[in-house]
Protein backbone atom coordinates (compact mmCIF):
# COMPACT_ATOMS: atom_id res chain seq x y z
CA UNK A 1 0.00 0.00 0.00
CA UNK A 2 1.17 3.20 -0.69
CA UNK A 3 0.30 4.42 2.91
CA UNK A 4 3.18 2.00 3.64
CA UNK A 5 5.71 3.65 1.45
CA UNK A 6 7.96 7.11 2.04
CA UNK A 7 9.20 9.00 -1.11
CA UNK A 8 12.86 8.53 -0.30
CA UNK A 9 14.51 9.23 -2.71
CA UNK A 10 11.89 8.93 -4.89
CA UNK A 11 9.99 5.86 -4.67
CA UNK A 12 7.36 6.96 -5.45
CA UNK A 13 7.91 9.32 -8.14
CA UNK A 14 6.07 7.83 -11.55
CA UNK A 15 3.29 9.63 -13.07
CA UNK A 16 -0.09 7.75 -12.56
CA UNK A 17 -1.67 8.57 -15.33
CA UNK A 18 -4.23 11.87 -13.94
CA UNK A 19 -5.42 11.97 -17.56
CA UNK A 20 -4.46 15.91 -17.49
CA UNK A 21 -0.92 17.23 -19.40
CA UNK A 22 1.06 20.93 -19.40
CA UNK A 23 -2.40 22.18 -21.12
CA UNK A 24 -4.65 21.81 -18.63
CA UNK A 25 -6.39 24.62 -16.79
CA UNK A 26 -7.47 24.65 -13.24
CA UNK A 27 -10.97 25.40 -14.31
CA UNK A 28 -10.98 21.71 -16.21
CA UNK A 29 -8.80 20.16 -13.20
CA UNK A 30 -11.58 21.20 -10.23
CA UNK A 31 -14.35 20.09 -12.48
CA UNK A 32 -16.97 18.73 -10.63
CA UNK A 33 -14.87 18.62 -7.50
CA UNK A 34 -17.51 21.04 -4.40
CA UNK A 35 -15.08 22.36 -1.63
CA UNK A 36 -18.03 23.77 0.11
CA UNK A 37 -17.41 23.99 3.76
CA UNK A 38 -13.58 23.78 3.23
CA UNK A 39 -11.21 26.12 4.42
CA UNK A 40 -7.95 27.14 2.49
CA UNK A 41 -4.92 29.47 3.23
CA UNK A 42 -2.98 30.90 -0.09
CA UNK A 43 -0.12 32.54 0.54
CA UNK A 44 0.80 34.73 -2.64
CA UNK A 45 -2.75 34.13 -3.10
CA UNK A 46 -3.26 37.91 -4.69
CA UNK A 47 -0.86 38.26 -7.54
CA UNK A 48 0.02 35.53 -10.51
CA UNK A 49 -0.37 32.04 -9.65
CA UNK A 50 -1.43 32.42 -6.92
CA UNK A 51 -4.88 34.91 -7.40
CA UNK A 52 -5.49 32.04 -10.22
CA UNK A 53 -5.36 29.39 -7.11
CA UNK A 54 -7.34 31.83 -4.88
CA UNK A 55 -10.06 32.29 -7.08
CA UNK A 56 -10.86 28.65 -8.40
CA UNK A 57 -11.26 27.58 -4.74
CA UNK A 58 -13.69 30.20 -4.21
CA UNK A 59 -15.30 29.25 -7.21
CA UNK A 60 -15.41 25.40 -5.94
CA UNK A 61 -17.07 26.53 -2.69
CA UNK A 62 -14.06 26.64 -0.47
CA UNK A 63 -13.11 29.68 2.31
CA UNK A 64 -10.11 31.09 1.37
CA UNK A 65 -7.35 33.13 3.60
CA UNK A 66 -5.14 35.06 1.87
CA UNK A 67 -2.01 36.61 4.02
CA UNK A 68 -0.45 39.79 2.72
CA UNK A 69 2.29 41.58 2.94
CA UNK A 70 0.10 44.02 1.16
CA UNK A 71 -3.41 44.06 2.50
CA UNK A 72 -4.54 47.14 0.45
CA UNK A 73 -3.28 45.47 -2.38
CA UNK A 74 -4.11 42.32 -1.67
CA UNK A 75 -7.92 43.40 -1.72
CA UNK A 76 -7.80 45.67 -4.80
CA UNK A 77 -6.87 42.62 -6.70
CA UNK A 78 -9.59 39.69 -5.05
CA UNK A 79 -12.15 42.09 -5.73
CA UNK A 80 -15.21 40.67 -6.96
CA UNK A 81 -14.12 36.73 -5.45
CA UNK A 82 -16.41 35.54 -3.06
CA UNK A 83 -15.27 33.63 0.36
CA UNK A 84 -11.75 35.27 0.24
CA UNK A 85 -10.68 36.85 3.93
CA UNK A 86 -7.48 38.89 3.13
CA UNK A 87 -5.08 39.12 6.76
CA UNK A 88 -1.40 40.41 7.18
CA UNK A 89 1.75 38.46 7.08
CA UNK A 90 5.19 39.20 6.03
CA UNK A 91 6.78 35.60 5.64
CA UNK A 92 10.29 37.61 6.06
CA UNK A 93 8.48 38.88 9.44
CA UNK A 94 8.61 35.85 12.00
CA UNK A 95 6.35 37.83 14.32
CA UNK A 96 3.73 38.44 11.81
CA UNK A 97 3.59 34.38 10.73
CA UNK A 98 3.12 34.05 14.66
CA UNK A 99 0.48 36.84 15.14
CA UNK A 100 -1.68 35.66 11.75
CA UNK A 101 -1.41 31.96 12.27
CA UNK A 102 -2.86 32.30 15.92
CA UNK A 103 -5.56 34.25 15.05
CA UNK A 104 -7.02 31.64 12.78
CA UNK A 105 -6.26 28.77 15.52
CA UNK A 106 -8.27 31.35 17.98
CA UNK A 107 -10.99 30.91 15.11
CA UNK A 108 -11.08 27.47 15.85
CA UNK A 109 -11.78 26.19 12.21
CA UNK A 110 -10.17 23.14 10.94
CA UNK A 111 -7.22 24.21 8.01
CA UNK A 112 -8.40 21.65 4.99
CA UNK A 113 -5.55 23.32 2.30
CA UNK A 114 -2.43 24.77 3.12
CA UNK A 115 -1.01 25.94 -0.07
CA UNK A 116 2.45 27.77 0.02
CA UNK A 117 2.53 29.79 -2.94
CA UNK A 118 4.12 32.79 -2.18
CA UNK A 119 7.88 32.98 -3.21
CA UNK A 120 10.36 35.05 -4.53
CA UNK A 121 13.29 34.17 -7.40
CA UNK A 122 16.64 35.81 -8.47
CA UNK A 123 16.49 39.10 -6.72
CA UNK A 124 19.45 40.88 -5.06
CA UNK A 125 21.22 39.86 -1.92
CA UNK A 126 18.85 40.91 0.89
CA UNK A 127 18.68 39.51 4.62
CA UNK A 128 16.04 39.43 6.82
CA UNK A 129 16.52 40.87 10.61
CA UNK A 130 17.76 37.30 11.81
CA UNK A 131 20.61 37.67 9.00
CA UNK A 132 19.22 34.69 6.97
CA UNK A 133 19.01 35.18 3.33
CA UNK A 134 16.18 36.69 1.42
CA UNK A 135 14.80 33.60 -0.64
CA UNK A 136 15.69 31.24 1.43
CA UNK A 137 13.75 33.07 4.54
CA UNK A 138 10.58 33.43 1.95
CA UNK A 139 10.43 30.25 0.13
CA UNK A 140 11.40 27.91 2.88
CA UNK A 141 12.19 29.29 6.52
CA UNK A 142 8.62 31.73 6.71
CA UNK A 143 6.60 28.24 5.26
CA UNK A 144 8.13 26.03 7.49
CA UNK A 145 6.97 28.14 10.42
CA UNK A 146 4.04 28.90 9.11
CA UNK A 147 2.87 25.22 8.89
CA UNK A 148 4.10 24.57 12.23
CA UNK A 149 2.26 27.12 13.74
CA UNK A 150 -1.27 25.91 11.88
CA UNK A 151 -0.41 22.04 12.49
CA UNK A 152 -2.80 21.40 15.20
CA UNK A 153 -5.86 23.19 12.50
CA UNK A 154 -4.59 21.06 9.75
CA UNK A 155 -4.76 17.74 11.79
CA UNK A 156 -8.43 18.80 12.96
CA UNK A 157 -9.07 18.41 9.02
CA UNK A 158 -8.92 14.52 8.97
CA UNK A 159 -7.71 14.82 5.42
CA UNK A 160 -5.82 18.02 5.22
CA UNK A 161 -3.13 18.36 2.25
CA UNK A 162 0.15 21.06 2.27
CA UNK A 163 1.11 22.10 -1.22
CA UNK A 164 4.61 23.19 -1.24
CA UNK A 165 5.05 25.75 -4.44
CA UNK A 166 8.66 24.10 -5.66
CA UNK A 167 10.14 24.47 -9.48
CA UNK A 168 12.19 23.47 -11.42
CA UNK A 169 14.56 26.06 -10.63
CA UNK A 170 15.29 23.21 -7.10
CA UNK A 171 18.16 21.97 -10.02
CA UNK A 172 20.38 24.81 -10.29
CA UNK A 173 21.88 24.27 -6.60
CA UNK A 174 21.74 21.69 -3.50
CA UNK A 175 21.16 22.82 -0.23
CA UNK A 176 23.77 24.60 1.51
CA UNK A 177 24.21 23.42 4.74
CA UNK A 178 27.54 25.14 5.20
CA UNK A 179 26.99 28.73 4.27
CA UNK A 180 22.99 28.65 3.38
CA UNK A 181 22.76 32.52 3.93
CA UNK A 182 26.11 33.29 1.70
CA UNK A 183 28.22 34.69 4.65
CA UNK A 184 31.18 32.98 3.41
CA UNK A 185 31.03 32.45 -0.53
CA UNK A 186 30.29 35.25 -2.66
CA UNK A 187 26.17 35.69 -3.89
CA UNK A 188 24.84 34.02 -6.78
CA UNK A 189 20.71 34.78 -6.83
CA UNK A 190 20.54 31.46 -8.68
CA UNK A 191 22.12 29.08 -5.86
CA UNK A 192 19.80 31.01 -3.37
CA UNK A 193 16.73 30.50 -5.59
CA UNK A 194 18.06 26.93 -5.97
CA UNK A 195 18.68 25.74 -2.62
CA UNK A 196 15.40 27.56 -1.28
CA UNK A 197 13.25 25.45 -3.89
CA UNK A 198 15.62 22.23 -2.82
CA UNK A 199 14.70 23.06 0.31
CA UNK A 200 10.81 23.08 -0.30
CA UNK A 201 11.04 19.23 -2.19
CA UNK A 202 13.21 18.40 1.12
CA UNK A 203 11.06 19.62 3.15
CA UNK A 204 7.83 17.78 1.74
CA UNK A 205 8.84 14.76 1.79
CA UNK A 206 9.84 14.69 5.36
CA UNK A 207 6.74 16.48 6.49
CA UNK A 208 4.63 13.76 4.62
CA UNK A 209 6.89 11.04 6.41
CA UNK A 210 5.40 12.66 9.67
CA UNK A 211 2.21 13.65 9.11
CA UNK A 212 0.55 10.85 7.21
CA UNK A 213 -0.06 9.25 10.69
CA UNK A 214 -2.30 12.56 11.33
CA UNK A 215 -4.06 11.90 7.74
CA UNK A 216 -2.20 14.85 6.01
CA UNK A 217 -0.38 14.51 3.04
CA UNK A 218 2.35 17.15 1.80
CA UNK A 219 2.95 17.92 -2.15
CA UNK A 220 5.48 19.83 -3.96
CA UNK A 221 4.70 21.35 -7.40
CA UNK A 222 6.42 22.69 -10.16
CA UNK A 223 4.07 24.45 -12.00
CA UNK A 224 6.18 24.91 -15.04
CA UNK A 225 7.25 28.03 -17.38
CA UNK A 226 4.70 30.47 -16.68
CA UNK A 227 3.87 33.67 -18.79
CA UNK A 228 3.35 36.85 -17.39
CA UNK A 229 3.58 36.14 -13.25
CA UNK A 230 5.81 39.19 -12.24
CA UNK A 231 8.12 36.27 -10.82
CA UNK A 232 11.52 37.56 -12.16
CA UNK A 233 10.76 40.98 -12.35
CA UNK A 234 14.27 41.67 -10.04
CA UNK A 235 15.89 39.69 -12.11
CA UNK A 236 18.92 40.32 -14.23
CA UNK A 237 18.06 40.65 -17.53
CA UNK A 238 21.28 39.18 -18.47
CA UNK A 239 20.51 35.86 -16.71
CA UNK A 240 17.60 35.50 -19.19
CA UNK A 241 19.60 36.48 -22.14
CA UNK A 242 22.34 33.69 -20.82
CA UNK A 243 19.36 31.16 -21.13
CA UNK A 244 18.38 32.22 -24.65
CA UNK A 245 15.10 32.98 -23.36
CA UNK A 246 15.88 36.52 -24.17
CA UNK A 247 16.99 38.94 -27.56
CA UNK A 248 19.72 41.69 -26.66
CA UNK A 249 17.09 44.28 -26.39
CA UNK A 250 15.65 42.08 -23.34
CA UNK A 251 12.33 40.93 -24.88
CA UNK A 252 11.98 37.09 -24.67
CA UNK A 253 11.35 35.62 -28.22
CA UNK A 254 8.38 35.14 -29.80
CA UNK A 255 9.10 31.54 -30.07
CA UNK A 256 9.45 30.97 -26.10
CA UNK A 257 6.77 33.43 -25.36
CA UNK A 258 4.34 30.61 -27.19
CA UNK A 259 5.83 27.90 -25.32
CA UNK A 260 4.95 29.07 -21.59
CA UNK A 261 2.10 28.21 -19.84
CA UNK A 262 -0.76 30.75 -19.08
CA UNK A 263 -1.36 31.48 -15.56
CA UNK A 264 -4.62 29.11 -15.33
CA UNK A 265 -2.40 26.62 -16.65
CA UNK A 266 -0.06 27.43 -14.28
CA UNK A 267 -2.16 27.04 -10.71
CA UNK A 268 -3.73 23.60 -12.14
CA UNK A 269 -1.12 21.06 -10.89
CA UNK A 270 -1.47 23.24 -7.14
CA UNK A 271 -5.38 23.02 -7.56
CA UNK A 272 -4.51 18.95 -8.93
CA UNK A 273 -2.92 18.33 -5.87
CA UNK A 274 -5.15 20.00 -3.57
CA UNK A 275 -8.12 18.42 -5.05
CA UNK A 276 -6.74 15.67 -6.60
CA UNK A 277 -8.93 11.82 -5.29
CA UNK A 278 -5.73 9.95 -6.74
CA UNK A 279 -3.33 11.35 -4.27
CA UNK A 280 -5.95 10.27 -1.13
CA UNK A 281 -3.66 7.78 -0.55
CA UNK A 282 0.28 8.92 -1.43
CA UNK A 283 1.94 11.95 -0.65
CA UNK A 284 5.62 13.61 -0.18
CA UNK A 285 5.81 13.80 -3.94
CA UNK A 286 6.53 15.95 -6.26
CA UNK A 287 4.50 17.13 -8.95
CA UNK A 288 4.01 18.38 -12.79
CA UNK A 289 1.68 19.10 -15.40
CA UNK A 290 -0.87 17.42 -13.23
CA UNK A 291 0.30 14.01 -12.43
CA UNK A 292 3.54 12.96 -9.84
CA UNK A 293 6.73 13.84 -11.95
CA UNK A 294 9.48 11.29 -12.95
CA UNK A 295 12.95 11.01 -11.42
CA UNK A 296 15.68 13.07 -13.49
CA UNK A 297 18.70 10.82 -13.60
CA UNK A 298 20.24 11.85 -16.13
CA UNK A 299 17.95 10.97 -18.71
CA UNK A 300 16.16 14.59 -19.50
CA UNK A 301 18.09 16.95 -21.78
CA UNK A 302 17.03 20.22 -20.26
CA UNK A 303 16.98 23.94 -22.42
CA UNK A 304 15.58 26.50 -21.30
CA UNK A 305 14.54 28.29 -24.43
CA UNK A 306 12.59 24.75 -24.48
CA UNK A 307 10.21 25.01 -21.24
CA UNK A 308 8.18 21.82 -21.75
CA UNK A 309 11.99 20.05 -20.69
CA UNK A 310 12.18 21.84 -17.91
CA UNK A 311 10.77 18.47 -15.71
CA UNK A 312 11.62 15.87 -13.40
CA UNK A 313 12.75 16.13 -9.55
CA UNK A 314 16.49 15.45 -8.80
CA UNK A 315 16.72 12.19 -5.92
CA UNK A 316 18.95 14.36 -4.20
CA UNK A 317 16.10 16.80 -3.26
CA UNK A 318 13.97 14.07 -2.01
CA UNK A 319 16.92 12.24 0.31
CA UNK A 320 16.00 10.98 3.66
CA UNK A 321 19.23 11.84 5.43
CA UNK A 322 19.17 15.48 3.98
CA UNK A 323 15.84 16.10 4.51
CA UNK A 324 15.90 15.10 8.23
CA UNK A 325 19.00 17.27 8.30
CA UNK A 326 16.94 20.40 6.74
CA UNK A 327 13.84 19.96 9.07
CA UNK A 328 17.00 20.25 12.17
CA UNK A 329 18.22 23.29 10.99
CA UNK A 330 14.99 24.42 10.09
CA UNK A 331 13.66 24.35 13.66
CA UNK A 332 17.13 25.95 14.69
CA UNK A 333 17.10 28.76 12.15
CA UNK A 334 13.16 29.58 12.74
CA UNK A 335 13.60 28.41 17.10
CA UNK A 336 10.54 26.50 16.59
CA UNK A 337 10.92 23.15 17.26
CA UNK A 338 7.80 21.58 14.66
CA UNK A 339 6.61 18.13 16.69
CA UNK A 340 3.69 16.76 15.33
CA UNK A 341 1.30 15.23 17.89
Amino acid sequence: MYTEKNNYPGSLQKPIGSGFSSATTANEVIKGISLTGKTAIVTGGYSGIGLETTRVLSAAGATVIVPARDAEKAGENLKGIINVEVEYMDLMNPESIDTFAQKFLDSKRPLHLLINNAGIMWVPLRLDSRGYESQLATNHLGHFQLTARLWQALKKANGARVINVSSYGHHMAPFNFEDPNFNEREYQTLLGYGQSKSANNLFTVELNRRAKEFNVRAFAVHPGSVNETGLGREAPMELFQQMGTHDPDGNIFPEVAAKLKTIPQGAATSIWCAVSPMLNNIGGVYCEDCDISELDLGNIEHKYDEPSTLRGVLPASLDEEIAKKLWKLSEEMTGITFRLE
